[in-house]
């Protein structure tokens, strides 16, 4: 029998706010343990939260750009459990009456496009840290964390596949990042999420019994996971076991799934309404002047650099993938209107490094106006493209600007008529074979010949101007 893999994801993002969710605590990550923390966030006796206003602010904006209907009544709700890390053996969360619900979200996985929905997007605050030791029979407990404020964005079951689940993923980051809400860090864990996953037969619509899964630390692992789970599921309905609802981890080690706990249901949490913070509702004007506040998103972004530069989809994904990246070629093009050089700049060497380097473009190092000046170098003749790409990884090793450079190592393009004959009569003479192949009609000889200039020029060699130099001398 063939199965369908049906998946629905639930993604946490803390907010970047300054303070915490319901208290005054600085909102902050990496200081020491246990320093960021007041009787609110501990759940101490007679400790009253108080909504952070820039948190709901936030968590309306999300809610919007995904699409959502921000509720006529909203209200708290107390989730109560009993682990170490949750100081007051309760979560502040949303339950029946959550912020905002029935939204969706635009995918393209493969060429494909699709409208995956979500289910609701509701506020909540984070729990503390444990802290495990290899060493010692005992845990660490670090509260810093708790109270952090978080948005939890659910979709609906309507993920067939891992690379849908990562295309979704990828997606609904780049918009938390557009709308700078959250900085989506998945090694600090500002960004989580958790996948739900269930088969079915082809073609049955009833949904099979689904697992949990939990600890995937990125896009890649949710990805792999995913995959994992789909080929373990299967084998255990062809070998007729049934599948059991439960939490599974993810090991990114071994590569494999393995049980944690049984899945908990709503019941299990004992929902009730959070006494200390009285229900509320926005006016319709306040949601639309906050409406009106979001920024220009994504797929806006693409549409209007498509329009207004003439890219296609491919190259216009690229800049508009990541908003500062985005930012920097507006910003290129302010001082320098060569949008398809300064484009292709972003999307081939300048990417290429941020892969090597790690790093995002505003900590690589380079300002616009230093790679517009490398650019008009480039265009006015002064070096090579060939060059420029080496002055560009010279630029971001000494922070020195492209023309002290170009001074410093003597990299100006030759452009002198004399001086490139005498290296174009040396490669003639060395390369008899491509001459004749070029004078047998071949033209890519001539290209080979232009390349073996440039080679002895140590690419400092006008190509422009070598083309039509090494024809007319193949001519005589």
């Amino acid at each position: 029998m063939e199965y369908e893999p049906v998946i629905g994801l639930e993604v946490h993002v803390q907010l970047n706010t300054a303070t915490k969710a319901f208290c005054g605590c600085a909102n902050v990550f990496g200081v020491r343990e246990n320093t960021n923390i007041c009787p609110v966030c501990l759940g101490l006796p007679g400790a009253l939260p108080v909504l952070n206003a820039l948190v709901l602010k936030s968590a309306v904006k999300v809610a919007l750009a995904f699409n959502c209907s921000i509720r006529d009544y909203i209200k708290f709700d107390r989730k109560n459990y009993f682990y170490p890390d949750l100081p007051k053996n309760f979560q502040i969360s949303q339950f029946d009456k959550p912020l905002s619900e029935r939204g969706f979200l635009d995918i393209e996985n493969n060429g494909i496009k699709k409208r995956v929905g979500i289910t609701r997007v509701h506020m909540e605050e984070d729990a503390g840290k444990l802290i495990h030791s290899e060493s010692e029979p005992f845990s660490y407990v670090d509260y810093n964390r708790a109270g952090t404020p978080l948005l939890e964005i659910v979709s609906e079951p309507e993920l067939f596949s891992p690379e849908e689940a990562y295309a979704y993923l990828t997606d609904l980051k780049m918009i938390l990042r557009y709308l700078d809400v959250s900085d989506c860090d998945m090694e600090k864990g500002s960004l989580r999420c958790d996948a739900n996953i269930s088969l079915k037969p082809k073609g049955e619509k009833k949904l099979g019994v689904k697992t949990e899964l939990k600890n995937m630390n990125s896009f890649k692992a949710v990805k792999a996971g995913l995959s994992f789970e789909i080929r373990r599921q299967t084998e255990c309905l062809e070998g007729g076991e049934k599948i059991v609802q439960e939490t599974r981890l993810w090991d990114e080690k071994k590569e494999q799934t393995f049980s944690m706990r049984s899945k908990e249901e709503a019941h299990d949490y004992r929902y009730f309404p959070e006494p200390d913070l009285p229900p509320f509702s926005f006016a319709q004007k306040e949601i639309e002047e906050i409406r009106a506040s979001l920024p220009e998103l994504p797929q806006a972004r693409l549409k209007r650099f498509m329009d207004s530069f003439g890219f296609l989809e491919k190259e216009a994904s690229v800049l508009i993938s990541d908003k500062d990246l985005a930012d920097f070629f507006e910003a290129c093009l302010k001082v320098l209107p060569l949008h398809k050089k300064i484009a292709n700049w972003l999307i081939g060497p300048i990417s290429a490094e941020l892969n090597n380097r790690n790093v995002s473009i505003c900590a690589l190092g380079l300002t616009s106006e230093r790679l517009v000046r490398l650019i008009s170098l480039v265009e006015n003749g002064t070096v090579s493209n060939l060059v420029a790409k080496d002055v560009l990884f010279q630029m971001l090793e000494t922070s020195k600007d492209p023309d002290v450079i170009i001074s410093e190592k003597n990299l100006s393009q030759v452009s002198d008529t004399d001086e490139l004959k005498k290296m174009i009569e040396e490669v003639v003479a060395a390369n008899k074979k491509s001459v004749d192949d070029y004078l047998a009609g071949k033209e890519n000889a001539l290209m080979y010949l232009v390349g073996q200039v440039m080679r002895l020029s140590q690419g400092k060699a006008n190509p422009k101007m070598l083309r039509d130099l090494i024809a007319a001398r193949l001519k005589q």
